[in-house]
């Protein structure tokens, strides 16, 4: 290889400096790097990494400049520009007393240099200040300790000392003030008291200490211990359990790499964390099966494990910690599901401990990529399962089939198996015959959660039909008959929606829904028998006849949204199915007369819908529920924890919430109540359907609300990015519509929202808007681009060559449509009024401009009128030539007839207008004063 192909490093270091001084910096670090390989003389290669260090200081790669301009001192110590970079990286990384001693050395070489001596003086001051900081918040945090574990100061400074030192911790200068003052060791004390208050505080505070600083986490868990940490989240209190599973997800997130810290060399001591967050997962599959783990401690560590064992994104090919959780705790979490509360020595469990586990099963089932996986899954489950069958034990055959429950409420495909399996049917059969109540309620439960999917009702309706009804005859106890019931309404509707498809004679299920309301509304009940009830109306709904009667019964409706309120959020999916069935808020297949013609021709099924299914009934349901207080509910809902509210139960939420808002004159009482804020984070978290169900019902409420109403303080923020997801050809026309009329809205509260709707990349698709064919859409466009143009960044993409935004925008003001002319004209005069240089470009871009602009300003809309006059001031004040051929154009005849119109409030804007652009042409010397 010769010289020429290998680059002389002299030539490589002249092209990287021509690079940089183009300001091509990845070009310039190329060439250099290159150079610095090739380079045999140390001076020089001390130089060219000098100029390396200048490029990573343009690169904000601080770490990067500083380790090159250490490398160009090691040759020559006096290297002022090497000096002089290293101070500047030095700083940005926080050493300021490391960059200080660098710039005080430049400062003696050359002590008459302003900028060294100005760098000095403010490094200075730097480190005064941050030594002053230091000391206070030493003596800050110490006086908080001091007063926290006193026995004798009184509970309120106590509470404000607690609160000082989790605020305080949430900043990384006062983390590390804590933690460098013997802190840990003092929340230890405080968590060894006992006291909840203390042990909250103290959790909290390590909370704080622990986000987003990968170094500081790993220390505290190993000074701690993981397993401390556990028995804490252990105790049987919720607020504690509930605050150390927040620590745990803080320790988790910046161990797998949410810390952007740049550690430099030290990176290495905390850079593998693969052992730890080992260590972390086997703990908590630990803290699931054990007896000594309250019910909120076991919420939490199944919590822990659905939010960070399943992969987020199923691109990622990593699924390890989901096979890995497979093999160490499939058998602890079916264990969790098999467990029967009336049964003595159960593990302790809380209303909801059973459905997150089974959320957990079905996220572990859906994470797995190939069929050896999913068999190995079913193996160990069948195993499980089988393990437990016992003729002589009936504790152990209902645990088996309470574990089957789970698996159907979890990975159904699994559960679905299972229940085909020989002895299976015949246990639940043998076990609703039982005298035990026990017995009956579990073989009850998995034959309703076992006909989930038709192709099972089927098996069932012909096996299990005649037992349930014999079962609710006979049987007196209420908890057994409500459940016996619900098998039957879920059996009942089999055929969905479809009027031609009953399983049971005209009237049963209006019967067993009369039934379920009965028992709903009968306060004597436990919640979880009544919750029972609300499984069979989510079923016996898709009967229009059932929803019409249920709407009519208000106390029923009540009673069901104050238990979607309460603790048991295992209701949440019910209380969700029965009012998506009342709102027919669910996918429905369009039917095409065509279709149906010739499906009757060959004999095939033919679906038909209920007269109580058309849209005046559904109307009429939907007024019900809002007045029942519908929405109050559904905000509590959406607030429940993320691993039972799953994904379609979201999905399912923004439907009704969609359905809802439907009519404009509803909207007021949706956001009276709460919904708006309720939308939010439907609007960014589940599924694909539900974010746009979500964003769309956004939509309809910023489009006619206020604003500041509508999401109180920084929600208003938060609403942007959901309306803005609505800008997509993908959507139909009607989400395209209402989510530019919700933007036009959002667009003229102030400029800070308005930057953000520009940060979404919101504009390139409201500029296509203004060129679409319906006018409705193409309105909406321009009048959300009328209240974007006072944006210096609008403005300057209409001064940009090369486009049609400004020939648009001046051809939209002859349009006949008025609403669409007021938005135009009002853009064209706003940005005219902003850059004079648009004046002149208007007259370029179409030849028709003089015409537009003589028509806005005789236009017998006042408001169209105003905005052209305006727009003829501008231009008039722009330039003077342009000024001069307007007035030589028929305008001046036009402004004079305006201007000599007599005072009129109505049309007094146009008037002073027109009389502002006379003056200003006779300030240019262009018209003379009439004299008489």
């Amino acid at each position: 290889m010769t010289m020429g192909e290998m680059g002389d490093p002299v030539q490589l270091k002249e092209e990287g400096n021509k690079h940089f001084q183009a300001g091509e910096i990845d070009q310039a670090i190329e060439c250099y790097t290159k150079a610095i390989k090739i380079c045999k003389d140390k001076k020089a290669q001390a130089v060219i990494y000098r100029n390396r260090s200048a490029c990573f200081l343009k690169k904000e790669n601080f770490s990067g400049a500083a380790s090159d301009a250490s490398r160009a001192i090691d040759v020559d110590a006096s290297d002022i520009k090497a000096l002089y970079r290293r101070c500047q990286a030095l700083e940005k990384l926080g050493k300021l007393d490391m960059a200080f001693k660098d710039v005080q050395r430049c400062a003696t070489l050359e002590p008459k240099n302003k900028t060294f001596l100005e760098t000095l003086r403010r490094l200075g001051a730097e480190i005064q200040q941050k030594l002053k900081t230091t000391f206070s918040t030493d003596s800050r945090v110490q006086s908080m300790f001091d007063i926290l574990l006193s026995e004798e100061e009184d509970k309120e400074k106590k509470e404000k000392a607690a609160n000082n030192l989790i605020v305080l911790a949430r900043e990384d200068a006062g983390s590390e003030r804590i933690f460098q003052n013997n802190g840990i060791a003092l929340l230890m004390q405080l968590i060894e008291t006992g006291k909840v208050e203390m042990i909250l505080a103290a959790i909290r505070t390590l909370s704080g200490m622990c986000t987003g600083h990968r170094a500081r986490a790993t220390a505290i868990i190993h000074m701690i211990g993981i397993n401390k940490l556990c028995s804490i989240m252990g105790m049987d209190n919720e607020e504690i359990a509930l605050a150390t599973c927040n620590l745990f997800q803080c320790v988790y997130e910046s161990l797998c790499g949410a810390d952007s810290r740049i550690y430099g060399k030290e990176e290495a001591l905390v850079l593998d964390s693969s052992k730890d967050l080992k260590t972390i997962l086997l703990a908590l599959l630990e803290m699931i099966g054990s007896k000594n783990v309250s019910g909120y401690g076991r919420d939490q560590a199944l919590n822990l494990l659905t939010k960070n064992v399943p992969r987020k994104d199923k691109k990622d090919p990593d699924h390890s910690k989901s096979l890995f959780t497979i093999d160490h705790g499939l058998r602890k979490i079916l264990k969790v599901c098999g467990q029967v509360p009336d049964l003595p020595d159960q593990l302790p469990m809380t209303e909801n401990t059973q459905l997150i586990a089974s959320v957990l099963l079905n996220k572990l089932y859906d994470d797995l990529r190939c069929d050896p996986e999913r068999d190995n899954y079913r193996d160990i489950c069948d195993e499980y399962i089988k393990s437990k069958f016992d003729p002589n034990n009936m504790d152990k055959n209902i645990h088996a089939i309470n574990a089957l429950s789970g698996l159907l409420q979890g990975p159904f495909d699994v559960g679905n198996i299972l229940v085909g399996r020989q002895g299976v049917m015949e246990m639940m059969v043998a076990l609703c015959a039982s005298e035990r109540e026990v017995d009956q309620l579990v073989a009850i439960e998995a034959i309703i959660h076992g006909s989930t999917k038709m192709s099972r009702a089927s098996f069932i309706i012909s096996n299990g039909v005649s037992l349930l009804k014999d079962i609710y005859k006979k049987t007196k106890n209420e908890k057994i008959k409500i459940r016996a019931l619900v098998g039957l309404c879920k059996l009942g509707s089999a055929g969905g929606d479809d009027y031609s498809m009953r399983q049971f004679a005209e009237g049963s299920t209006e019967k067993l829904a009369k039934q379920c309301r009965k028992w709903l509304c009968n306060p004597t009940l436990d919640v979880r028998t009544r919750k029972w009830a609300i499984e069979g109306l989510a079923y016996l709904t898709s009967d229009a006849d059932v929803k019409d009667d249920f709407v009519e019964d208000e106390p029923a409706m009540r009673a069901m949204f104050e238990l979607a309120k309460s603790r048991d959020k295992t209701i949440l999916y019910a209380v969700a199915c029965t009012l998506v069935n009342c709102t027919n808020s669910y996918d429905k297949k369009e039917i095409i007369p065509e279709m149906v013609q010739l499906a009757k021709f060959s004999k095939q099924h033919v679906p038909e819908q209920h007269p109580k299914d058309k849209k005046d009934f559904i109307q009429r349901r939907v007024k019900r529920l809002l007045k029942a207080g519908v929405i109050s509910a559904l905000a509590v809902m959406v607030k429940a924890d993320s691993s039972i509210l799953t994904d379609q139960t979201k999905e399912m939420l923004a439907r009704v919430f969609l359905a809802l808002a439907e009519d404009p004159v509803d909207r007021g009482t949706i956001v009276a109540q709460g919904g708006g804020k309720a939308l939010i984070p439907l609007a960014t978290e589940g599924t694909d359907q539900g974010k746009i169900k979500a964003s769309h019902a956004l939509a309809k409420i910023a489009a006619i609300s206020n604003p500041e109403i509508a999401f109180p303080s920084e929600r208003v923020y938060e609403v942007v990015r959901p309306l803005v997801s609505l800008l997509s050809t993908e959507r139909d026309g009607l989400q395209n519509f209402e989510a530019l009329r919700g933007l036009t809205n959002l667009a003229a509260m102030n400029d800070k929202l308005r930057v953000k709707i520009l940060k979404e990349k919101a504009l390139p698709e409201i500029e296509n808007y203004m060129f679409e064919e319906h006018d409705q859409i193409r309105q909406a466009a321009t009048e959300c681009m009328c209240n974007l143009v006072c944006c210096k960044e609008v403005q300057d993409r209409y001064l940009e060559d090369g486009n049609d935004k400004l020939k648009l925008l001046v051809l939209l003001c002859s349009e006949d449509d008025e609403d669409l002319q007021i938005a135009a004209a009002g853009a064209l005069a706003m940005l005219t009024a902003a850059q004079k240089k648009l004046s002149v470009k208007m007259t370029k871009v179409t030849e028709q401009w003089l015409e537009i602009l003589q028509r806005l300003c005789l236009h017998d809309n006042p408001q169209i009128q105003h905005r052209g006059l305006v727009t003829v001031f501008n231009m008039l004040d722009a330039d003077e030539e342009l000024a001069k051929k307007l007035i030589e154009s028929e305008l001046l005849e036009i402004l004079s007839y305006v201007a000599k119109k007599e005072d009129n409030p109505m049309i007094q804007a146009g008037i002073d207008a027109a009389r502002a652009c006379l003056s200003k042409a006779m300030d240019l010397g262009l018209i003379k004063p009439f004299t008489q």
